[in-house]
């Protein structure tokens, strides 16, 4: 029998904006711990911790007999989550907490490109072409720098791309779940295999990169370590899936988008990080882009309201 999932209420926006401000001071609080603890530590000890309390809940409720039909997804959606932490760990490494949440929520785009190709039955209507369309437009602009090629950071760049690097993997995370057994499989093992699978990759490109001895015990990293594995990776994966069982999606989605803008405001007051008209601009055509993809038929009917009234 199919859950009859209703509109978001009051309670379902206050805990979303709680989400999204999780969400969004987590590429600052990275950068604030990086001098301590290398991100790409950061991200696997986030990992390793959530895989360790998932697990447990697994335990708990079941799910460990799907393990021989879900394996093989499993294992690349896995793979493709340790990817987008490692264009994350990289790229907040060379550009800003403000610009790596917006490029970062470029998934959607990428997600909806994937089905599209994937899925027939999904594809893509003119409004989220639209969406597509704008999303890239605000990339370009964003990456623009200025008037001439003289005012470009090429770090800065660098960081960026990985910031899109990091939706694609994102993106293709979600493909492989849609298209993949893992789409029938209880929330839990799904997000236990890309904990595990990522801890286990991430710890290995720490080692092999140096990294791994890049760690001191000091009270900031552990409070990122432990506020990154216990409340984003855990907690509000688990309450995020939960409201997807009770809410829309598309009017989830909506308010999502605030995550990104709670990204770049808090670059702006906690790291004091500069921002560029032309990237501004840029992460107006993105976020209005991504709006029109993921939540295309929410905005058509505000749209025909508008137009009814």
């Amino acid at each position: 029998m199919s859950i009859s999932r209703r509109a978001t209420d009051a309670f379902a926006l206050q805990v979303m904006l709680g989400l999204c401000l999780i969400w969004g001071v987590q590429q600052v609080i990275i950068k604030i711990a990086a001098p301590d603890i290398a991100p790409v530590m950061q991200a696997a000890a986030r990992s390793g911790i959530s895989a360790l309390l998932v697990g447990l809940l697994i335990c708990w409720k079941g799910g460990w007999n799907q393990v021989p039909a879900t394996w093989r997804g499993g294992l690349l959606a896995g793979s493709l989550f340790g990817l987008e932490f490692f264009f994350i760990s990289e790229g907040l490494q060379l550009t800003s907490a403000a610009h790596m949440s917006v490029f970062l929520y470029t998934a959607p785009i990428f997600t909806a490109l994937g089905i599209n190709w994937l899925l027939p039955s999904e594809r893509l209507r003119p409004l989220q072409w639209l969406g597509i369309f704008l999303a890239f437009i605000g990339i370009a602009f964003s990456f623009a720098g200025g008037m001439s090629f003289a005012d470009m950071d090429r770090n800065m760049l660098l960081g960026d791309a990985y910031g899109i690097l990091a939706g694609m993997a994102w993106g293709a995370t979600t493909v492989v779940v849609r298209g993949s057994r893992l789409s029938e499989a209880p929330v839990t093992l799904t997000l236990f295999y890309q904990l595990i699978v990522g801890f286990v990759g991430l710890l290995v490109i720490a080692a092999a990169s140096g990294q791994i001895s890049h760690i001191s015990l000091t009270t900031v990293a552990v409070a990122s370590v432990l506020f990154q594995g216990l409340v984003v990776s855990f907690f509000s994966y688990l309450v995020w899936f939960w409201l997807l069982k009770r809410y829309l999606a598309s009017n989830l989605a909506v308010f999502s988008f605030m995550t990104p803008l709670f990204g770049v405001t808090f670059g702006v007051l906690v790291l004091h990080e500069p921002l560029s008209i032309n990237f501004v601009v840029g992460a107006i055509c993105v976020l209005l882009g991504i709006t029109f993809v993921s939540a295309e038929q929410w905005v058509r009917r505000k749209v025909r309201a508008l137009l009814g009234s």
